[in-house]
């Protein structure tokens, strides 16, 4: 099912360079059907959003705006063992996101200069999370608390309707929990248009977080400069590193963890231990059988799946930096050794009771990370995302007179005679 190859420095890139394809294509019926319903929804506001609701699922919901009452009333009768697991996710994410906040600062010198650095969160985010069947709470908790300590003033979540009309209970749970301010029920490329350029009832926002089908990735990708994005997100996946120290079980559970996503799903095992390959293959077919999405995770699987055999550990490390997984999963001997040469990875899980599903929960690192590579130069959403920064500075005229020469020869270096002059006037007496 899972296919081996034996790296020689060839085989190996060459599977790469079929995954970097299947990321990179471009639907171009998705983008061009994108592209009109955000040119309707500009235009046509939340009548166009609710008519699109209409088309796509079939009717209305039961409520455009749910009510604050619906969300407490959502929260007070949740089951407690769920409310409690939440709760305890978010002390774990709140806890590591406290230690990322930036700070402004102010240097005042000696001469009278004044530089500083004005750190503050945004007005208004929006935050979609898919609903109905695929509900994820976890987004919920992920996206809005570090935008919460980040200072965001405003979270506006939009998420679809379940089949019968009715808002998902444990997404509203969620946002209840993390102090979502309001919650519309409206999904897709339309949702996220109408957070883009707002409507009569749904605010404009600043910046638009959170996972969703291709359409809504699609309206993100095409929406951003109007307004920021957190990340443009292709499917997700998983590499496993693993010498003879680890166990099969653990191993195949993890790579089917990922491919239960979606059929595009990757999960790659890189092994210096050739026998591991055929344990793991055998491990995979004995759990499957008794998987939800079974068949889902057999297409993923045989279409996007590897096991890469290499000699050393060092080839492994190689080969990771190469990939530049979403998740790194590091089940060798003395994993912690590792950190320091790891370089390009979302988030790296070390040992074998780091399964990717605790980061993906509960542990407290944000399970919004890059994909596709793009490890290589993003980083996984953070407080940071969440802020902006203005720097200013205040100079006397003297220290102004002590640079000014330097400025105006850089300023007519450049051929910008009226930067040069701006700085000149200041000084024409002398």
């Amino acid at each position: 099912m899972v296919k081996k190859i034996v790296c020689d420095g060839t085989q190996e890139y060459a599977f790469l360079k079929e995954l970097e394809r299947r990321s990179g294509e471009t639907d171009r019926r998705v983008t061009q059907v994108v592209s009109e319903i955000i040119d309707t929804v500009r235009e046509g506001g939340d009548e166009a959003v609710k008519a699109y609701t209409k088309k796509f699922d079939g009717n209305l919901p039961q409520y455009y705006e749910v009510p604050r009452e619906v969300i407490n009333d959502a929260l007070n009768e949740a089951d407690m063992e769920f409310v409690n697991a939440l709760l305890n996710a978010q002390e774990n994410i709140a806890d590591f996101h406290n230690r990322q906040k930036s700070q402004s600062f102010i240097d005042a010198k000696d001469n009278g200069v004044i530089l500083g650095q004005r750190v503050r969160g945004l007005e208004r985010v929006g935050l979609y999370v898919p609903g109905g069947t695929a509900a994820y709470p976890s987004s919920v908790l992920m996206n809005a608390i570090p935008a919460k300590i980040a200072g965001v003033k405003e979270i506006i979540m939009v998420t679809p309707p379940c089949k019968d009309g009715t808002p998902n209970k444990d997404i509203l749970v969620a946002a209840a929990i993390c102090g979502v301010d309001r919650v519309f029920l409206s999904g897709g490329a339309q949702a996220i248009a109408a957070l883009a350029y707002g409507t009569e009832e749904i605010p404009k926002v600043d910046k638009i977080v959170g996972p969703g089908n291709i359409y809504v990735a699609t309206a993100k990708k095409l929406l951003y400069g109007v307004v920021d994005i957190d990340m443009i997100a292709g499917p997700s996946e998983i590499l496993v590193m693993a010498d003879k120290t680890a166990d099969p079980k653990f191993i195949a559970a993890d790579l089917m963890s990922q491919a239960e996503h979606d059929v595009l799903a990757s999960s790659i095992l890189v092994t210096t231990d050739a026998s591991l390959a055929e344990k793991v293959e055998a491990e995979i077919e004995r759990q499957m059988a008794y998987l939800s999405r079974k068949e889902i995770i057999e297409k993923s699987l045989r279409d996007y799946a590897a096991i890469l055999i290499c000699d050393t550990r060092e080839e492994a490390v190689e080969l990771a930096n190469a990939i530049a997984p979403e998740h790194l999963e590091v089940l060798m001997e003395n994993p912690l050794e590792l950190i320091g040469v790891l370089d390009n990875a979302g988030s790296v899980f070390l040992g074998a009771y780091a399964s990717e599903p605790l980061g993906d929960y509960y542990a407290g690192p944000n399970h919004v990370l890059p994909t596709s590579g793009t490890a290589r130069f993003f980083s996984p959403l953070g407080v940071n995302s969440f802020i902006k920064r203005s720097s200013y500075i205040y100079y006397t005229e003297e220290a102004l007179r002590e640079a000014k020469d330097d400025i105006v020869l850089i300023a007519e270096r450049e051929g910008l005679t009226a930067h040069a002059n701006a700085i000149k006037v200041r000084f024409e007496e002398e």
